[in-house]
């Protein structure tokens, strides 16, 4: 049986904000609290540079953030600094630490979404204990030079049939492809490229509008 938490997870946003420090123009605070102020209430810290002691000090300022607009906060592969920071819970990618020694770490109390591309790798994950899924990428992306190659919307269509489980879409999503992807099984979607640079909060306030919030 699946250890999951006891959290019965639905994503509080249709967006969900992921930080991406190449694309970010005026720094990722800024970028977290304008996606904040146009209504996204889950943000994904994502860093694989920085060394840890930095890692831990952008966490705690994100998690202020997301603490004062009543956000959801978790940070990618790190269970170390997700810990020690108190985050709300973890998102892990295939490569990073396995979902069941996860939630023997995090207890289940936090949350772990675990990155998919498969109908197989959704149900492992489930069986893992995942509590949501990011499944992609949808369509080609250049942010994730690994991301593998993209299983459309047919492939999302597969995974929305196999689980119940929330999904978050990644991967290539455009304005204009959003409800495409959210008739095909999104709950919500990550869309990075699309909102990067300047004017990030009006970006992802489009995105929301589009989406319904």
């Amino acid at each position: 049986m699946p250890v999951n938490s006891i959290i019965q997870f639905e994503f509080p946003s249709r967006f969900y904000f992921i930080t991406y420090r190449p694309g970010s123009r005026n720094g990722i605070f800024q970028d977290v609290r304008e996606v904040l102020e146009a209504g996204v209430r889950i943000v994904q810290y994502r860093e694989k540079e920085f060394p840890l002691r930095e890692q831990l000090r952008e966490a705690e300022g994100i998690l202020e953030l997301c603490r004062g607009f009543g956000a959801i906060f978790v940070v990618n592969d790190r269970v170390d600094v997700a810990l020690a920071v108190g985050a709300d819970g973890v998102h892990l990618g295939p490569d990073d630490m396995p979902p069941e020694v996860a939630r023997r770490l995090l207890g289940t109390e936090k949350l772990i979404g675990v990155s998919v591309g498969s109908v197989e790798e959704a149900l492992k994950a489930r069986e893992a204990g995942a509590d949501y899924l990011g499944v992609g990428p949808i369509f080609s992306t250049s942010t994730k030079s690994d991301a593998g190659p993209p299983i459309g919307l047919q492939g999302l269509k597969a995974i929305r049939r196999a689980v119940s489980l929330p999904i978050v879409a990644i991967g290539g999503i455009t304005l204009e492809k959003v409800g495409d992807v959210m008739e095909a099984g999104a709950d919500a979607v990550c869309a990075i490229s699309a909102v990067a640079g300047d004017r990030v909060g009006e970006k992802v306030r489009a995105f929301l509008e589009a989406l319904g919030r």
